[in-house]
């Protein structure tokens, strides 16, 4: 396994014990989390206009460890909680989406004071698994993020249309939409048309399969009221946000090209209407430079925050 190291400015103690006394707190007061969630300070409120950056950190509870040429990049749980520190640190960052284990870390921590918090549903599409679209709801639950104080819930909604388990991830996402709207939570709906190819599922990331997962996925659920987008930066991102009036958050995904390029897609897509902000994992955690703050705050840069308070 080979991970790449963090830039010197991004220096952190790396003791192997330095995360033992949360498995203490784990094994000894369990309780310690349900505490800590009740007496975080909330993030102050969504405004459309003043973009918001949160941080994902699901994937490893999908079995989806690879960024880039590196397919254990996020095995370490120490590495990976360092690095969601350092993005954490910045207050330009605000919040995270993570998996119900990531985000009790984060809680005993202390991380997500004033922050944005979203959990992620569904995680039982492992990757590679032989019938990946059945995509379970195996993480957080609607009464839990509420129970939590959170502000909502991700779901990975992919698509195949020839794979019968589509269905199921339907029927399963129409669910939950209801259930974090009776509890006026967030619905972070992520679609993509996908497939099976070469024994992989592949998303299909042209313009109009994008637009037509979003066709799909916005109309899911009893009520869109609390419904957001989370869709990929592709071609013709205009055509993309034309097909919707909901909220939406670009994510990052494993980047193909250079960071600067990656960085210039982004900051066009971010000047069109209904773009509430970035929520982007691998691309900032584990950039190619291991500058995790850098990549951190050039991201930052890049939101329309007129309203934000500098000093």
């Amino acid at each position: 396994m080979t991970l790449t190291p963090l830039a010197s400015n991004n220096a952190v103690d790396d003791d192997p014990r330095r995360y033992e006394h949360l498995s203490t707190i784990r094994l000894q007061d369990p309780s310690a989390v349900a505490r800590a969630a009740k007496s975080r300070r909330r993030h102050p409120g969504l405004k459309y206009g003043q973009q918001n950056f949160i941080v994902a950190a699901d994937h490893p509870a999908r079995g989806a460890l690879a960024v880039g040429d590196d397919p254990a990049a996020m095995a370490d749980r120490r590495q990976l909680l360092d690095r969601l520190q350092i993005a954490l640190a910045n207050p330009h960052v605000d919040g995270v989406l993570a998996s119900p284990d990531v985000m009790d870390d984060l809680l005993l921590l202390g991380a997500l004071e004033g922050k944005l918090v979203f959990g992620s549903m569904n995680r039982g599409g492992l990757s590679g698994l032989v019938n990946e679209f059945d995509d379970r709801f195996t993480g957080h639950t609607a009464a839990a993020l509420e129970a939590l104080g959170a502000d909502g819930g991700k779901m990975l909604t992919r698509i195949c249309l020839g794979d019968p388990d589509t269905v199921v991830t339907l029927e399963a996402s129409a669910k939950a939409i209801d259930s974090l709207a009776e509890r006026k939570l967030i619905a972070m709906v992520e679609p993509f048309l996908s497939k099976w190819e070469n024994g992989k599922v592949k998303n299909d990331l042209s313009t109009d399969a994008v637009i037509k997962s979003i066709g799909i996925a916005e109309g899911l659920g009893s009520t869109s009221a609390y419904t957001w987008m989370k869709l990929p930066v592709v071609a013709e991102m205009e055509r993309v946000m034309a097909a919707t009036t909901m909220p939406t958050v670009l994510l990052g995904g494993d980047p193909a090209g250079s960071q600067d390029e990656v960085f210039a897609s982004w900051q066009a897509a971010l000047a069109l209407p209904g773009v509430q902000g970035l929520t982007v994992g691998r691309t900032l955690l584990y950039p190619k430079d291991g500058d995790v703050a850098g990549a951190v705050a050039t991201a930052a840069s890049l939101l329309n925050r007129p309203n934000e308070v500098t000093e």
